[in-house]
């Protein structure tokens, strides 16, 4: 990957939508090491400090990572990452306080603020919702969002995994139609912003998505209006892809929010996209579309038996090339998605101690393809022997009726 020549305040912009998780930590990791290499300064190590930049600005937060150079990675007292360079830097000193608690009221309409004008918000138990098309369709994705990250941390809490909730307010914005989100969007996706219908940004900790009942792909046959919600809108066969995106999307950020996995951590692909994938599934025969954990995915499934190549586990253990090749990542999310599945069906508890060995890992951390391979056989054994067990499972799964 061609690494930027000077280091200078990012926001980070995505090539393409598989393995954009990687590719964020790649280019924060790059980043840093052309700052100067990595190389925790102690005195910065995680203490909370206020740098005045040469825009103006103060930006107050916790050091995540420190380059040799004075270079830092910072994380917002609302859970946002920055990356500052030295030349972004005028002063750095320690914050004067502890950070400031923000009713979740007060930090949403300071959100909208960063947004364009007609933005309103929506405050739910754990989430800040901000969007300019209907409350109503609003509530819907909050009520969709909140029985989410209620399953999902009642599931990991029965398998023995603490999941704990953040102190801020998770983070959605939601776009009156595709157009306007496109347009915003490809400041983060890039040329990928017409081809995702939602996305969770691991350096603004956010998921950004537009009003599905205003897509063409489901207003197209009825002409129905953006903001009309209900179960009609989810007898469209499009439905089914768009709600799986944005609970895949919505379990992404609640696993990095949670305690499970560290942003820009080095967390192999095949682990949190197949968390994302194992909670995806929809319900379109429930009003909210989502509630079951751990249902059968057909279309991983299917895509699973019918590409499989005898040592695709052994690959994705190893390293996450094949989730960053826009040819083979569909693939390697039905590879990741088989694994867990099987996984958390008859080895719950082995992978819930190898989800603790992940959660140890720093952000920007590196691992080596070897350093993969022997924590999952610490945990599970030889990957072809995983392999072998998974493919029968996948194929026993395959001829239940649906």
């Amino acid at each position: 990957m061609p690494v930027p020549a000077s280091f200078r305040r990012q926001t980070a912009t995505l090539p393409t939508q598989p393995a954009r998780v990687g590719w964020l930590t790649c280019l924060a990791r790059g980043l840093l090491a052309v700052a100067g290499g990595f190389g925790l300064a102690a005195a910065w190590a995680s203490d909370r400090i206020d740098v005045q930049t040469t825009d103006g600005s103060v930006v107050t937060g916790r050091v995540i990572r420190a380059a040799r150079d004075g270079s830092l990675l910072i994380e917002h007292d609302c859970g946002r990452y920055e990356l500052l360079g030295p030349t972004d830097i005028t002063l750095r000193s320690a914050a004067a306080g502890p950070p400031v608690v923000e009713r979740p009221a007060d930090f949403g309409h300071r959100l909208l603020a960063e947004l364009p004008a007609g933005f309103d918000l929506l405050v739910t138990k754990h989430y800040v919702v901000c969007f300019d098309t209907t409350r109503e369709y609003a509530k819907w994705c909050a009520a969709l969002f909140e029985r989410l990250h209620d399953a999902f941390g009642n599931f990991w809490s029965r398998a023995g995994l603490e999941v704990t909730d953040p102190e801020c307010p998770l983070v959605v914005v939601i776009f009156a139609d595709r157009r306007t989100y496109e347009t915003h969007a490809a400041a983060d996706l890039g040329v990928a912003a017409d081809r995702v219908v939602g996305y969770y940004n691991l350096l603004s900790n956010r998921i950004t998505t537009f009003d599905l009942t205003g897509s063409d792909l489901l207003a197209a046959e009825r002409g129905r209006q953006p903001g009309r919600v209900g179960l009609e809108i989810l007898a469209h066969p499009a439905a089914a892809g768009l709600v799986s995106t944005l609970v895949h999307e919505a379990t992404h950020q609640l696993a990095f929010n949670d305690g499970m996995h560290r942003r820009l951590a080095p967390v192999p692909l095949w682990v949190s996209e197949g968390v994302a994938t194992y909670f995806e599934t929809p319900d379109l025969a429930h009003a909210r579309a989502w509630r079951a954990v751990g249902a059968v995915n057909r279309p991983r499934l299917n895509r699973f038996l019918e590409t499989y190549r005898p040592g695709c586990v052994t690959a994705v253990v190893r390293g996450d090339e094949a989730f960053r090749d826009p040819n083979r990542a569909i693939d390697a999310y039905a590879t990741a998605w088989a694994v867990c599945h099987h996984l958390l069906q008859v080895r719950k508890q082995d992978f819930v101690d190898y989800l603790r060995v992940l959660a140890e890992k720093q952000p920007l951390d590196d691992d080596s393809p070897d350093q993969r391979l022997a924590e999952f056989e610490a945990a599970f054994g030889d990957p072809a022997v995983i392999e072998e067990a998974v493919l029968k499972a996948m194929a026993r799964l395959a001829s239940r009726p649906h």
